[in-house]
């Protein structure tokens, strides 16, 4: 199948902004206990005035926490998802500072997203999540949305080849990846060619890695996936920390809520069909 070039739709977008105007959010924190016992911290954004069209699991990237991707959990909810956006200990702000203390930001992020063990707490704190939201929706799409370490993790759930030695168990209907790694310290070359679900892989050009290489290594794994449903979309100007809702991010924002929106839309009515063209984002379909 040849790769389709197109940019989101207007409709979509104007939709999807009305939405997050009129809805209401009910936003809860919540502690929840993992498997081996662990607690840890979910920030419950529920759908107001409408029956939950399914479940929605947000992975912050390294240092991130429940009260960070808002924008994300605010998004989700207006489409109708039990948004539940997870902090997860063994690579919060709490880790992140101890991996970084006596060898630098760079060097402490390396070596935090490269830990199998760090990867173990994010399944656990995935698996406790999607139970507890699964009892409170009774609707089955469940969706694993991720951001940097958190986009790795959606990734390895999916089903990639990793060098970590980690398994995924493929258990969403759909993923989401927000600045996805290339092949390096974590995936293989070649990693994706098993994902079979559908896809939506989201990079800005100016979404440098971490080591320095250019935004384009973010586009590797849509390249390696097979067809069917897979989207990649690429925002200008957009960078890392503007995913995570950072900084001057709302452009970026709406933009990833937007193509978020458009993507879920075209899935359900079957195909993956492409939307119209606008501004701002340009994405590729396969």
């Amino acid at each position: 199948m040849t790769p389709m070039t197109f940019l989101i739709p207007t409709l979509t977008a104007i939709a999807l902004t009305l939405a997050m105007l009129t809805s209401a959010m009910a936003v809860e924190t919540i502690t929840l206990h993992r498997q081996d016992g662990r607690a840890f911290e979910i920030a419950v954004d529920a759908p107001s005035g409408m029956a939950c069209r399914g479940i929605a699991l947000i992975s912050p990237g390294a240092g991130g926490s429940a009260k960070g991707y808002r924008y994300l959990g605010e998004a989700m909810a207006s489409l109708g998802y039990l948004s539940v956006v997870i902090g997860h200990p063994e690579s919060g702000r709490r880790a992140l500072r101890e991996h970084i203390r006596g060898q630098g930001l760079r060097e402490g992020l390396a070596d935090l997203i490269t830990e199998p063990q760090a990867y173990e707490g994010r399944f656990m704190d995935i698996a406790a999540a999607k139970s507890w939201a699964s009892a409170r929706c009774r609707a089955r799409d469940a969706i694993l949305i991720g951001h940097s370490m958190g986009a790795a993790t959606a990734m390895i759930e999916a089903g990639a080849h990793n060098r970590l030695g980690l398994q995924g168990t493929d258990a969403f209907a759909a993923y989401i990846a927000l600045s996805p790694q290339g092949s390096g310290p974590i995936f293989p070359e070649n990693a994706w060619t098993g994902l079979r679900k559908p896809t939506l892989l989201l990079t800005g050009t100016r979404d440098t890695e971490l080591g320095g290489g250019s935004w384009e290594t973010r586009t590797e794994p849509f390249a390696g996936m097979p067809p069917g449903c897979k989207w990649l979309g690429v925002i200008e100007g957009a960078t890392h920390m503007n995913f995570a809702g950072n900084g001057l991010a709302q452009r970026t924002e709406t933009l990833v809520t937007q193509t978020i929106g458009a993507f879920l839309e075209a899935r359900e009515r079957g195909g993956c069909m492409p939307p119209p063209r606008s501004r701002g984002i340009e994405i590729t379909a396969r």
